[in-house]
């Protein structure tokens, strides 16, 4: 017969002092760990939900971002042409050449500077982008040094404002908008002219192009087209995979230094408990006689403290995911390692963090109570009751 779980609780109660202390360690740690995951799933997030997977980003092969990347004019022209982009609903083709290029501004928190994208854009760059919404003044004229400035950059940067002016390649740039693209990496950028970002900065190529898919199913008839025609060094991605691609050095990064965080915190936590359920045992020698005495087996008295050390394991886990959780209203900046900029983005919670905090924080309660539980099931039954 089982011990019944009740009798793990009550153990739990009873030692309230030794409980709160081993889950409060135990929570301590999840919380690192759920919250380096949350940053790293915050940032693909951002940068997934950048990109539309009707759009098609076409680069210069091997370039691995934007910035690094040069369309020269006639294959820009080339692209255009291609049948398999949409048409928009006054006869023209729903495509933008564009250049990125990278500036500096102050950052408000360390009062230094940091690299910012400036993106050149074209009327339909915006037709493009759905999810960007001007939220303040209005759209920059084309051929004028006018600029939109997304939301994130009024918050993270100083003197960038509505009517404001800022200096950069030799000119001045007015600010005549301000847009909102939600949780997209669209919102850490500056939009311009693109024929003036490019003259300012004497940058005689494109950095990419970007168009609309008149069929979602033709982007590998569009992708074939490009990438096997000789006059074209370029290739095609969905907008979705390239901002993917974009988030994967950095994601990746987070996600190691998690891991090494958490284990090298889990050792102190996993002590924490051990010694807990070894105090448990020495206190509790002559009840753990009683229990063999009317019939428990080893292996019940064995399953009794693993099920508590696993509830320690399973109350530090859920203890660290609740504060955890409350990071998600914040939103923090970080250089993306594909183009060196700076990227804002929000924490994420999703069900894969929840699960791996949670099978983390088991894990640790099961290390830290195998040792006293094979102690306690070990016990001769008169040695234990001659000791109480």
């Amino acid at each position: 017969m089982a011990v019944p779980l009740s009798y793990s609780f009550r153990n739990l109660r009873k030692r309230r002092l030794t409980t709160v202390l081993t889950v409060a360690g135990m929570a301590l740690v999840i919380f690192v760990f759920a919250v380096i995951l949350m940053m790293a799933a915050g940032l693909q997030k951002t940068l997934v939900e950048t990109g539309s997977p009707d759009n098609v980003v076409v680069i210069r092969k091997g370039a691995q971002s934007e910035v690094m990347s040069g369309v020269e004019r006639g294959q820009a022209a080339i692209v255009e042409m291609l049948p398999q982009v949409a048409i928009g609903a006054q006869g023209h083709r729903l495509l933008a050449k564009e250049v990125v290029v990278l500036i500096a501004l102050i950052k408000k928190s360390i009062d230094k500077p940091s690299n910012v994208v400036v993106r050149g854009i074209q009327a339909d760059s915006i037709a493009l982008r759905p999810q960007v919404k001007l939220i303040a003044g209005r759209t920059p004229r084309m051929g004028s040094s006018e600029v939109i400035v997304g939301n994130s950059i009024i918050k993270q940067f100083r003197g960038v404002g509505l009517h404001g002016t800022l200096k950069w390649a030799m000119r001045t740039w007015t600010v005549v908008g301000i847009f909102d693209a939600g949780n997209t990496g669209f919102s850490s950028e500056i939009w311009g002219d693109v024929d003036q970002v490019m003259q300012a900065f004497r940058r005689p190529v494109y950095s990419s192009v970007i168009f609309k898919l008149r069929d979602s199913a033709e982007f590998e008839t569009a992708k074939k087209a490009i990438e096997t025609n000789p006059r074209l060094t370029l290739e095609a991605r969905r907008e979705t995979r390239y901002y993917l691609d974009q988030s994967e050095m950095l994601a990746k990064f987070l996600r190691i230094l998690g891991f090494s965080l958490t284990v090298i915190f889990s050792i102190g936590a996993v002590i924490g408990a051990m010694i807990t359920m070894y105090s448990a045992v020495a206190n509790r020698t002559g009840e753990i006689g009683t229990l063999r005495a009317i019939g428990f087996q080893r292996r019940n008295i064995l399953a009794a403290f693993l099920v508590e050390s696993l509830l320690l394991g399973f109350l530090g886990g859920c203890t660290g995911l609740f504060f955890a959780s409350f990071m998600q209203f914040m939103t923090i900046s970080t250089v993306n390692f594909q183009t060196f900029a700076e990227l804002a983005f929000a924490f994420t919670l999703n069900g894969r963090i929840i699960a791996e905090s949670m099978a983390f924080a088991l894990i640790m309660g099961f290390t830290g109570g195998a040792l006293p539980a094979l102690r306690a099931s070990r016990m001769n039954i008169v040695d234990a009751l001659r000791a109480d």
